[in-house]
């Protein structure tokens, strides 16, 4: 509390004739009206000062005593404790001794076990359920009809791109489409606003961030062009282009993926499949062209023969090739599928040329070394699993006869075929954490599968939608693991929050996935 002044209240100096007269004053009593005043507003204002007492000054004072006491009273409780403590090093060493052959044997056991290969401890809680955490559009895409085509993420695994376009009839080739982007960790996130969107005269069939620099985005187009685009850029955001020249797909471009550059760190390459049956590799040039480093091109007459498959029947035509995947193992070997419904084993170490009549300004290579038991019809995406041992080689397949394929790339027949659906199956990917767990975009929603649950139906089924609504593009999150992301006919990107079932790996599950391939190859 504050004291204005040095004046006191309730006392006046007497008269002068007083303070020499021969009697004493008799003293007076007056209320002093200013510190009634003041105790009021000091109230009112809950002023601590008027509140305090000292009774708590003294409780601590007491408690002072207290701890005095026990200070007093430790030095027995010391001495207990030492006596209690006393240990018999003798009968200690002597069972150590024993024990040290087995305790070591033990821990080498232990420190060889492979129990724990790629186990990571989620402190996470446990979440149960599968949630729908964002709806995610672009009204101006919409109003036009159009789907979405792609989706990525980029490295930081904050942000989610999609593609529009077009996957059923309509005038492909002069529609204009688009390119979006939203961060999710952006504060006042606007699902129908994105946070850029990019304009592109063609549609855009296909995307893929950097993998390491967060704002650059690779798209391929259906006039068989490949773009890439600096999201971070306001003005013109294309910082390179193929642009239409001899080298460029004829076809739309289905798949474009990232490749290291190995002679330049800094760098990366482009890598682009289309339906004309090119696999191009392209570099970045200074003049923001992207220029043909190398390529490859599958002819159905170069495709090894096997047997137990019927034979390609186009002669020296080329095969489309509509999806591909590197093995996670060997940066030589991809799969890819292609229309006729069949799945390649490739090799960038290729060295014959392909029988392919087009002008190049690279020789083109033939890169097929085998071919895998085919799906009923034409094979939308291949994905090659990121946790077997090379062993085993396993990779995925789906296609429009409805069924995904488990396949090693030692033998040409399924390890496993499952119907999921009856009707087309768009996109297959494998969990990038779990290695039993899968997931398959189909005309229903995305299908999270189990091998460890079960081998022949999926553990869960995600709607996007209500009534008919097909998924085309789904990715998971590298970085943000429960993120899945996936993009459908109604031009709607939703963001699915996965249970812990589906993201936390078991102890051995490595070991299952082995023993399940195993079994079936017995």
């Amino acid at each position: 509390a504050r004291f204005h002044g040095n004046r006191r209240s309730g006392w006046r100096e007497p008269p002068l004739a007083a303070m020499f007269a021969g009697r004493t004053a008799p003293g007076a009593d007056v209320e002093s009206l200013w510190r009634s005043a003041r105790s009021a507003r000091c109230e009112a204002k809950s002023c601590q000062t008027g509140k305090i007492s000292t009774a708590e000054t003294a409780v601590q004072s007491h408690t002072s005593r207290d701890a005095g006491v026990q200070t007093d009273q430790s030095k027995d409780a010391v001495q207990d404790f030492q006596q209690e403590i006393q240990v018999d090093y003798t009968s200690l060493l002597s069972f150590l001794q024993r024990v040290e052959d087995a305790v070591i044997k033990e821990l080498n056991k232990n420190w060889k076990s492979r129990a724990f290969d790629g186990f990571e401890v989620n402190w996470t809680d446990q979440n149960e359920t599968v949630l729908c955490l964002h709806t995610l559009s672009y009204p101006e895409a919409q109003d036009q009809n159009l789907q979405v085509t792609s989706v990525s993420w980029n490295a930081t695994g904050s942000v989610v791109a999609c593609s529009y376009g077009r996957l059923d009839a309509g005038d492909w080739s002069t529609e204009k489409s688009y390119v979006c982007t939203w961060n999710l960790d952006r504060r006042g996130l606007n699902p129908q606003r994105p946070d850029v969107v990019v304009d592109v005269p063609s549609s855009v069939m296909c995307l893929a961030f950097h993998p390491s620099q967060p704002s650059l985005i690779a798209g391929g187009l259906f006039s068989g062009e490949l773009v890439v685009w600096d999201t971070g850029r306001t003005e013109d955001p294309v910082i390179w282009r193929t642009g239409l020249t001899d080298d460029t797909h004829t076809d739309p471009v289905y798949q474009v993926n990232w490749l290291p550059d190995a002679k330049h760190r800094n760098h990366a390459r482009l890598l682009s499949v289309s339906t004309d049956g090119k696999i191009l590799v392209w570099r970045e040039e200074r003049d923001g062209r992207l220029a043909l480093a190398e390529g490859f091109a599958v002819v159905a007459q170069q495709i090894p023969r096997n047997t137990q498959l019927k034979k390609f029947a186009w002669g020296e035509a080329a095969v489309g090739v509509t999806s591909l995947s590197f093995s996670h193992f060997d940066p030589r070997v991809f799969v890819v599928g292609v229309e006729g419904g069949y799945s390649l084993k490739c090799s960038t170490a290729a060295e014959t040329l392909a029988l392919h009549r087009t002008g190049s300004s690279v020789p083109l290579r033939a890169p097929a070394e085998l071919a895998f038991s085919p799906h009923g019809g034409l094979v939308y995406s291949v994905s090659c699993s990121p946790f077997h041992r090379q062993v085993l080689n396993l990779f995925l397949s789906c296609g429009t006869d409805g069924q995904v394929h488990l396949h090693s790339m030692l033998q040409t027949q399924p390890l496993v075929s499952l119907q999921l659906s009856k009707k087309y199956l768009f996109c297959v990917r494998w969990s990038p954490v779990r290695p039993l767990v899968f997931a398959a975009a189909s005309g229903e929603g995305v299908h999270l599968f189990d091998f460890e649950k079960s081998s022949q139906k999926p553990a869960a089924s995600i709607k996007q939608a209500v009534g008919e609504c097909p998924v085309y593009c789904f990715e998971f999150n590298v970085k943000q693991t429960r993120l899945l992301a996936a993009g459908d006919a109604t031009g709607t990107v939703k963001v699915w929050q996965l249970s812990s079932d589906f993201t936390e790996q078991g102890p051995r599950e490595m070991n299952h996935l082995e023993q399940l391939a195993s079994e079936i190859t017995d």
